[in-house]
Parts: C-alpha cells; sequence; structure tokens
C-alpha cells in the first residue's frame, strides 16, 4: 500500500499531467458566454455565433441527425478527455490508481455536484444512473402488505416495474392514477389527480419531475407539501429535469430525487445521483448490503462493490461545462429550438402536440404524433430517408407519438431538415416501401 507521501506525489504528478493535457473548449465557452453576459437569456437563444462555439466543442457524426438526446447524451469533447485519461491511468495499476488515487475524487465531485443541485453534500450518494438512484429509494423503504403506492401510468417503465415486483412479492398495492396529455387543467389538475388517489393505506408517493413521454412537468413542491402534510414520502424521479432548467432540489421538498447525469448535464454514461432527505437516510435500506456502521452516512447507498473511478470523476468536467453556459441559458436555447420546429409541424393537418406550451409545464422535451400514422413506420421513415434519430414514446392503448429531443449543439440546419420532413410526411404520406 502507498505511504501518504507517495501517494501525495503520485496525486500531485498527476494533477500536473491533468492540468497539461486539459483542452481549452471550457476556457473557450466561458469567453463566448462573458462576451454576452449583458443580454437576455431569451436573446442569447437566438445567437448563432454563440451556440456555434457550443458546437464546437462536441465531437459529432453530422452525416445524421441526432433528436433523440432524451435517451443519452455524447458528452463533450473536454469530458471524454478526461474519462480516457483517468481510465488509462486506472489501467496501469487499478489498486493503486483507480482505488487510492482516483476513488477519493469522489467526495470533490459529490461537494461540487451539491452545490449545483441545491442540497447538503452529505444528502448526495453519487450513481450509475436514475434506475439505480430511484430503485434505492423503491426497494429501500419499509413497507407491509396493503400499504398504498400513488404513481402515474405515464412514469417510467422501469420504476413502474420496481413497484409491481414489491407487489408482487409483499402485496402492497400500486396505484397508477392516468392523466391526459397535455392536461387541461394543467399544473392543478396534475396535483388533485394525485391527492385524489390518497387513501389513509397510502405510503409513498412516486411522480416524474418531467416525463420522459411527453415532457410534461409536474408541479413537484405542491405534491410534496401536501404529501408531508399527510405523513406520506414522495420519490420524484428527476432523470429529464437536472441541467435541462432551473431548479433546486432543496426548493422541491421532497424526500428522494433520482438523477441520471448522461442526459442533459453530458456526463459520461454510467453517472447519476441520488439525494435522500437527511432524515430519511437512516432508515432507507441501501440497494446493496452496507455494514451499520454506515445506518446515517449517504455513503452507503454507494456500496456497489469494484466499479470504474473514471466515470464519476469525469462529472466534474462536465460541471464545469455545464455552468460555463448555465441552466438558464440552456433552457432557453432549447424552448428557442423547439418553437422553431413546432410552429412549422402544428400548422399541419394532423399533427398534434402531445406538450403543453406553458415554459412551466414543459421544455425542451416535446411528444408530437400524427393522426392516422404508425409512429413506428415514421421512426423508419425518418432514418432511412432523411437520416433524422427520433424515437416513439406513449401509453398503450392511449396515445404514441414521436419524442423529439435536441440539444444545444443541435443546429438549425438540424432542426429545419426535421421540420421539412414532417411537411413531406403530411403531404405526401409514408412511402409504399413503409406504409
Amino acid at each position: 500500500m502507498l505511504s501518504r507521501r507517495e501517494f501525495l506525489r503520485t496525486g500531485s504528478a498527476f494533477g500536473t499531467a491533468v492540468s497539461i493535457l486539459r483542452p481549452d473548449a471550457i476556457a473557450k465557452v466561458s469567453a463566448a458566454t462573458a462576451a454576452i453576459a449583458d443580454r437576455s437569456v431569451v436573446e442569447v437563444a437566438a445567437d448563432e455565433n454563440y451556440w456555434r462555439e457550443i458546437q464546437q466543442a462536441f465531437t459529432l457524426d453530422r452525416t445524421f441527425i441526432n433528436l433523440n438526446n432524451g435517451y443519452t447524451c455524447p458528452t463533450p469533447r473536454v469530458v471524454h478527455e478526461a474519462l480516457k485519461r483517468y481510465l488509462d491511468l486506472s489501467n496501469q495499476s487499478p489498486y493503486t490508481y483507480m482505488w487510492q488515487t482516483l476513488e477519493p475524487g469522489i467526495e470533490s465531485v459529490r461537494r461540487k455536484l451539491a452545490a449545483e443541485a441545491g442540497c447538503d453534500p452529505e444528502e448526495m450518494a453519487i450513481t450509475r444512473n436514475s434506475s439505480e438512484a430511484l430503485q434505492i429509494a423503491q426497494m429501500g423503504i419499509d413497507l407491509e402488505a396493503g400499504d398504498e403506492v400513488v404513481t402515474t401510468e405515464q412514469d417510467y417503465p422501469r420504476m413502474l416495474t420496481t413497484w409491481d415486483q414489491r407487489q408482487r412479492r409483499e402485496g402492497i398495492k400500486v396505484v397508477k392514477v392516468g392523466f391526459p396529455v397535455p392536461p387541461p387543467g394543467g399544473l392543478g389538475e396534475l396535483k388533485s389527480s394525485i391527492e385524489q388517489a390518497i387513501t389513509p393505506k397510502t405510503k409513498v408517493v412516486h411522480i416524474c419531475h418531467i416525463t420522459n413521454l411527453t415532457g410534461q412537468i409536474f408541479p413537484v413542491r405542491d405534491i410534496a407539501r401536501m404529501a408531508r402534510a399527510k405523513g406520506i414520502k414522495t420519490i420524484v424521479d428527476g432523470a429529464h429535469a437536472f441541467a435541462h432548467f432551473p431548479y433546486k432540489v432543496r426548493d422541491l421538498e421532497c424526500d428522494y430525487y433520482g438523477v441520471s447525469l448522461h442526459k442533459w448535464l453530458l456526463a459520461p454514461v454510467g453517472t447519476g445521483f441520488l439525494y435522500v432527505r437527511r432524515e430519511n437516510i437512516a432508515s432507507t435500506w441501501p440497494l446493496q448490503a452496507a455494514p451499520s456502521s454506515k445506518d446515517t452516512d449517504i455513503r452507503k447507498f454507494e456500496e456497489i462493490g469494484t466499479h470504474p473511478a473514471a466515470n464519476h470523476n469525469a462529472i466534474a468536467e462536465a460541471l464545469q461545462f455545464h455552468q460555463a453556459i448555465g441552466t438558464e441559458r440552456r433552457a432557453a436555447r432549447m424552448r428557442y429550438l423547439r418553437a422553431r420546429w413546432q410552429s412549422r409541424a402544428e400548422k399541419l393537418p394532423g399533427v398534434r402536440i402531445l406538450t403543453s406550451n406553458d415554459p412551466e409545464q414543459s421544455c425542451g422535451l416535446v411528444n408530437v404524433t400524427i393522426d392516422g400514422m404508425d409512429m413506428n413506420k415514421v421512426v423508419a421513415h425518418l432514418w432511412n430517408r432523411h437520416r433524422i434519430v427520433v424515437t416513439t414514446a406513449g401509453v398503450e392503448n392511449q396515445y404514441r407519438g414521436l419524442r423529439i429531443t435536441p440539444n444545444i449543439y443541435t443546429t438549425l440546419e438540424e432542426i429545419d431538415a426535421f421540420a421539412e420532413a414532417m411537411e413531406g410526411l403530411v403531404r405526401n404520406g409514408l412511402p409504399k416501401e413503409t406504409a
């Protein structure tokens, strides 16, 4: 094992190497942002010179158009290079470099990430994705046969599967609330639909902050306050929310909050976090066993065995890149890109936008459908004819549409190409080989 002196010497040398090799992408983005700092986010959203600087920070295949960034996103070059550096160092001697040199960096990441998220570092566990984060909460809360969980039909399938398994195994009851898209009554309707499903047996309310299907934003704080007044815990799926639009976790007042950082933060694949309100840490069981000495320690939720340190350490670069732009500017840009294609699509006969235009209810993730067309065939057509990547999203026997998720590296030319493809679809229909 390394002595303290040897460890510090190794860490110092590694840090120097990183600073020498580090690309200047973050510096360039910071300089571009400084130049427009006195302008409103709405003005900046339409400034192509600024966003072209952002686009240059990525190494992308521009032979196709990726409008499925809701799955996972490519990282900026500076983040990818950091990940590779950390992996290369780890590979020289995993026990020495990965475990002793890099792994302690998780504490720095925790502090920086908690500051950006708006919570105490001692309430944040670093996870591999939002599914793992949320399942820690779902499986870690003590429930008995007959206890009820209220969620929605439009929550993420893996999370619904987790509750269904507890229902089969332990005899709890899972109540899934439905709601129209978009809800005519807005945020008030969403809160009421959850509240009306609550009974004296309800122990947990599980909702999305923003749904992965239509991009519907929920009134999380109002629901959390209502639930707490009734002695009910709230679990919130923030997979698509963090770094997508501005908010602070502490302001949501929920009990648990799970995030995937490889979505809108543009961190490496396999990164996420779980927020656990401090008062809940001791009573929540970790997904993988931890010693009793960690009962009140947020790190008990990180007991997953051997794992790469490179992924979670590279979150630090993703945070820097994100902060060089700012969440408010990112959200404004996403709404600008959305408005550009939607303003053309919604004029077409048979086209319906299934996402609210209210900025309190949505941001850059939108669901659009075309009456009378098979959405799976539309996805195939857009790829085969136009090299545009989209996916379908919906609830069985209710609705099915195209989920459109551009990102900050998406160009106006790509957005316009999608709008033109939609116009061609409505005008000419699906070609015979697709239809």
